[in-house]
C-alpha cells in the first residue's frame, strides 16, 4: 500500500511515489488528472475494502505476542470500519439505498475472509514489526524526492531488514511480477538511500489469492531502479512544461473515472492549469517518455 502528499489543485508535481510513478506508465494523461488537475475519484468497495484490511493487520500488532489471533483481528474490523468512516464520510456513500444492510454485511465478510487467510501465510505471534505504515521520503543527488508509505518492515536480530506490503488482490501471472515488485523496489531504494543498507528481501504478501511473492534485491537491481526513476522524472517533467500529455488506451480504461474528460472517449480535458513553455514543446509530436 502506498500513498504520498500531492500539491494543491493546479500546482506542478514536485515529488514521486511508487503510485504516480505507475499512474505516469500506465497512461500519462491519468497522472496529470490525478496530479495536476486533482480530479475527484468514486470510492470503490474493492479499495475501501483494501483500505479496512490494511488497518486492521496494523492495529493487531497493537495486542501482545500471545492475542493476535484470527479473532482477535476480526473483532477489530468494525471499530476500523467506523473510524474510516469517520474520518472519510463520503465513504458511506458506498452502501446507499443499502436499507437492509445485506451489501454492508457481506462486505464486511469478505474482509474478515481476508484478514482471516493472512494468519495462513505469516504467523504474527513470531513477529515484532521495526515500522508499520511507516511514511518515508529521500532526494537523490539529482534533486527528486522520493516518498511513500510502507506497510510493514521488520528487522532481524542480525540487522537484515524485510520491506513487507499487504495485497488485497489477488497475485499477477508469473511474467507480470516485475510489475508487482516495482513498487517494493522503488521503497528498497529509498530505505537504501536513507539507511545505506540494501534490504535483505522484499515481500508482497496476496491476500486475495493466499500466495507470498518475495524478492531479494541486491545493490544493482536499486540502482536500475534509479535510473528508471530518473528517466520517468524527466519525461513527467516534460510534460508538466509542455503540457503534452498523451493518454495511452489499455484494458484498464474500462474501469477509469475520467472517461468524460478523457479524449479517447470523446471527452474534452480540464483547461490546462499551469503555465506551458514553448521550450519544452514537443517539437517531434512523439511525446516521448521514460521506459516501461
Amino acid at each position: 500500500m502506498s500513498t504520498s502528499q500531492e500539491p494543491s489543485p493546479g500546482a506542478a508535481p514536485m515529488s514521486l511515489s511508487p503510485s504516480r510513478a505507475s499512474d505516469f506508465m500506465q497512461c500519462p494523461l491519468l497522472y496529470r488528472f490525478r496530479v495536476i488537475d486533482r480530479l475527484p475519484e468514486r470510492p470503490s468497495e474493492a479499495a475501501t475494502r483494501g483500505t479496512l484490511v490494511h488497518a486492521v493487520l496494523e492495529r493487531l500488532f497493537d495486542a501482545p505476542a500471545v492475542e493476535r489471533t484470527p479473532p482477535r483481528a476480526k473483532a477489530l474490523i468494525p471499530g476500523q470500519w467506523d473510524r474510516l468512516l469517520e474520518s472519510r464520510p463520503e465513504l458511506g456513500d458506498l452502501f446507499a439505498g443499502d436499507e437492509g444492510g445485506e451489501r454492508l454485511t457481506r462486505w464486511l465478510g469478505e474482509a474478515e475472509a481476508l484478514v482471516e487467510r493472512w494468519f495462513s501465510l505469516e504467523d504474527p505471534t513470531r513477529l515484532e514489526p521495526a515500522e508499520r505504515e511507516m511514511s518515508v521520503e529521500t532526494e537523490l543527488d539529482s534533486g527528486l524526492r522520493l516518498r511513500g508509505v510502507i506497510d510493514r518492515v521488520d528487522v532481524a536480530p542480525t540487522g537484515e531488514v524485510r520491506i513487507v506490503d499487504y495485497k488485497t488482490g489477488k497475485a499477477p501471472r508469473p511474467e507480470y511480477s516485475e510489475g508487482a515488485l516495482f513498487q517494493m523496489k522503488f521503497y528498497a531504494l529509498v530505505i537504501w538511500r536513507l539507511k545505506r543498507v540494501v534490504p535483505r528481501r522484499l515481500q508482497l504478501v496476496y491476500l486475495g489469492s493466499g500466495d507470498v511473492l518475495t524478492y531479494d534485491p541486491v545493490q544493482e537491481d536499486l540502482e536500475r531502479v534509479e535510473r528508471k526513476l530518473l528517466a520517468l522524472w524527466e519525461a513527467i517533467r516534460h510534460a508538466t512544461e509542455s503540457g503534452d500529455w498523451r493518454p495511452r488506451p489499455t484494458k484498464l480504461c474500462g474501469w477509469c473515472d475520467h472517461q468524460s474528460v478523457c479524449p479517447e472517449f470523446g471527452g474534452t480535458p480540464p483547461v490546462y492549469p499551469l503555465s506551458v513553455s514553448p521550450r519544452g514543446s514537443s517539437e517531434d509530436g512523439q511525446g516521448r517518455m521514460g521506459p516501461d
